[in-house]
Formats: C-alpha cells, sequence, structure tokens
C-alpha cells in the first residue's frame, strides 16, 4: 500500500459486550473498560444496554444500571474518546435520546432491521437536531440481497445518516456476500459505509478487512471479541492486522492489547469462544443475541438448544422476536412428546 488510508475503529465492549455479560457491567467495570479504551486512542467507544438504549427489560434482559448510569460513569474518565449510543426504534424512544446528549454522547447509532429503515427517520432527525453524529445501522444484511441493502441504505442516507453500516447481526455472513453489499453501498452512497461484525462463523477479522478492501472506511470491534453469540472482530486483534496492512487507525497496539488482557478479561464471566450453540446461531442465520435467552429456554425443557437455533433461522425470526424463542421451543417440546423422545 503506497498510502496509508485512514481507518476509524468503533469500539462497542460496553454496548455490545453486554450480552455476554448478562448486561450486569457494574459502573466500576465501564469506568475502567472507558479509561483503558481512551488510554489507547479508541475514537469512539459504544455505551448502553445491549439492545440500545431502553433495552434493559424482561423481554431482553434486566440491566444492572440504567442508561443514564452507565452513560455517566463512561464519560467521567474520558477527554477525548467520542462516546456513541445504540437506539433501536420501538425500544429506545425520544426521552431515551435526549437523556444520552445531556449525558455526553455525541453519536448516535440508530439501528433497523434492513428492511425497514423507514422507521429510524423521526430518531435521525431528532439526533441530528441535537448536534450528534448519526449512524445508520441495517441489521441483519445477510438476510437481503446487495441492491435491496442499498435501497435501505439510500433511505438511511437521506434521513441524514453521517455513516451507514451493513451489520452481520448473526455472524452469518461469508466474505463475498460482505464484498458485494459493500462495494454496492460505497458505489451508491455519498456518505462514508461501515461494517460491523460477528464471530459466529469465526469470520469476523476476515469480513472486516473484505469490508475494507472494499472501500467501508468505519468498522467496530470489542475487546477480547467480548459480545453476543461468538462475540465479535476482537479490537486489539483487528488493530493489529490493520496496522501489518499498514492503514492507520490512531490506536496504541500496545495499549489496546493491555485493555483486553489486563483489565476486560478478568471482568468476563467465561472466554468468548465459538462453542457449539454459537456457531449454529451463524450457520442458521440467528440474531446473535438470542443465544443466552435459547439456552435458557433449552435449559428449561430439555431440549438441545441448535435445534431451537436452526428452527428460528428456517422461520427467519429478527431482532425483536424474542418471544419466539419460547414459542419455538414449547413446540418442539410438544413434538418430541409425541414422538416418545422426552
Amino acid at each position: 500500500m503506497s498510502q496509508k488510508r485512514r481507518i476509524r475503529v468503533i469500539d462497542t465492549t460496553l454496548r455490545d459486550g453486554s450480552h455476554s455479560m448478562s448486561h450486569r457491567y457494574r459502573a466500576s467495570d465501564i469506568g475502567q473498560v472507558a479509561a483503558a479504551l481512551e488510554r489507547a486512542g479508541l475514537d469512539t467507544i459504544e455505551v448502553s444496554h445491549g439492545d440500545g438504549l431502553g433495552g434493559s427489560s424482561i423481554q431482553y434482559g434486566e440491566g444492572l444500571l440504567t442508561d443514564q448510569e452507565s452513560l455517566r460513569a463512561a464519560k467521567e474518565v474520558l477527554a477525548h474518546t467520542k462516546l456513541a449510543v445504540l437506539l433501536l426504534p420501538g425500544i429506545g424512544v425520544k426521552e431515551d435520546l435526549e437523556m444520552a446528549r445531556r449525558e455526553g454522547a455525541r453519536v448516535a447509532r440508530i439501528a433497523t432491521h434492513v428492511t425497514e429503515a423507514d422507521i429510524s427517520a423521526q430518531h435521525m432527525a431528532l439526533a441530528k437536531q441535537a448536534g450528534m453524529e448519526v449512524i445508520g445501522f441495517l441489521m441483519m444484511a445477510h438476510m437481503e440481497a446487495p441492491a435491496k441493502v442499498l435501497e435501505q441504505a439510500k433511505l438511511m442516507e437521506s434521513y441524514g445518516a453521517d455513516v451507514v453500516y451493513v451489520v452481520d447481526s448473526a455472524g452469518a455472513m461469508l466474505p463475498d456476500d460482505v464484498r458485494r453489499k459493500v462495494a454496492l453501498l460505497r458505489e451508491g452512497l455519498t456518505v462514508e459505509v461501515g461494517f460491523h461484525a460477528h464471530n459466529n462463523l469465526g469470520l469476523a477479522i476476515g469480513n472486516t478487512l473484505a469490508a475494507i478492501e472494499e472501500g467501508a472506511a468505519v468498522v467496530d470491534g470489542c475487546l477480547a471479541g467480548l459480545g453476543a453469540g461468538a462475540g465479535n472482530t476482537p479490537t486489539e486483534v483487528l488493530a493489529a492486522v490493520l496496522d501489518r496492512l499498514g492503514y492507520e487507525t490512531g490506536i496504541d497496539l500496545w495499549k489496546v492489547m493491555d485493555a483486553a488482557e489486563d483489565v476486560l478479561r478478568p471482568l468476563m464471566p467465561r472466554p468468548q469462544v465459538i462453542d457449539k450453540a454459537a456457531l449454529s446461531l451463524g450457520y442458521a442465520g440467528v440474531y446473535s443475541s438470542f443465544m443466552l435467552h435459547t439456552h435458557r429456554a433449552a435449559e428449561r425443557l430439555g431440549l438441545d438448544p441448535r435445534d431451537i437455533l436452526v428452527e428460528l433461522g428456517r422461520r427467519r425470526v429478527v431482532g425483536g422476536q424474542e418471544d419466539m424463542i419460547v414459542d419455538v421451543a414449547l413446540e418442539l417440546t410438544q413434538k418430541a412428546v409425541a414422538k416418545g423422545d422426552l
């Protein structure tokens, strides 16, 4: 590479990583992680419930802290790194976004299912009026053809998005899928393109590199890969790979390694691995945050979680339909009882 290209890395340990922590981050945990990420030179970090602002609930998992408490814990230790929040319209509301802005959030990531960009218009307008950077998140992007993803990305661009992301929520995309979608968005949009990966098929780093090679300028990671399902692109690994390839990120490699190894790992309840349930998420194309909910349903009913996940994938269940996990599990139990398997 003759000239280094700048890649902006947004770390979402304190949002997507919340799924693997069962949303039990303490204020002291958030402060330690946020401070370590700032020392490492991260441009932006995302802080909120795993399912975004307003996500703390029986359906999505109750958080130990409120969104306001989480944001305050992070903001206290940040001097230069920007603070971002995620909002899914219908889960988060106007008041949540206004609160986040008051508490120091300067970046609003508005997320919808890949075919539902139209529901983001109001929240994007509110964020723009508040002077926030607006990033559009097209989740479960593996479920639609590139042309459909571009159509929806153009809607987000028209609503004021400064960046639009291809989001592999299920960790189901292969590198060629990523290339086609990112390349088409890069060609068809005037705003920047971003990419968010999950590692359910072990492809988070490879898919992120494919996205960058096709023109993505903003990508996500989590320290130690912490995140829903088998986790996300490990920020420290991504920083090392991008440095080797000659990209400029502004990240201090040693310090981001320290953040992952010395600060985050002691907080993790378990290592982030691709176990059989997480692999099944990617194989079946199911929303990564369904994993813990599926495990609980499987344990209660004596089922193999893989059977639940594959059936959810067959039904094309998407984020926001977490109640279907129990419905599917009960149906599978009834079938197993009828066959004499339970």
